[in-house]
């Protein structure tokens, strides 16, 4: 019977990751107010164990939609 160790610095994953903390008691993760438009924030896991924060105006000032754009985006990301 053969056993497959994965060490934490393999580099087993050839595209980004993306880190999403899912949290039921605040529909608003992910999402800021900046002076009345809001935007989306998350952090990328590259490869290379760097990461990178990406943060992307949703050009709205209503929350509902801002949710809506958020969802979508992270669910394509």
């Amino acid at each position: 019977m053969s056993t497959t160790t994965h060490h934490p610095f393999n580099q087993s994953h050839s595209q980004p990751r993306l880190a999403l903390r899912i949290r039921p008691d605040n529909p608003d993760h992910h999402l800021w107010n900046n002076n009345g438009t809001w935007w989306c924030h998350f952090t990328r896991h590259q490869p290379d164990y760097t990461k990178e924060r990406v943060r992307l105006s949703l050009h709205t000032n209503d929350r509902k939609v801002a949710r809506l754009l958020r969802d979508t985006l992270l669910g394509e990301a």
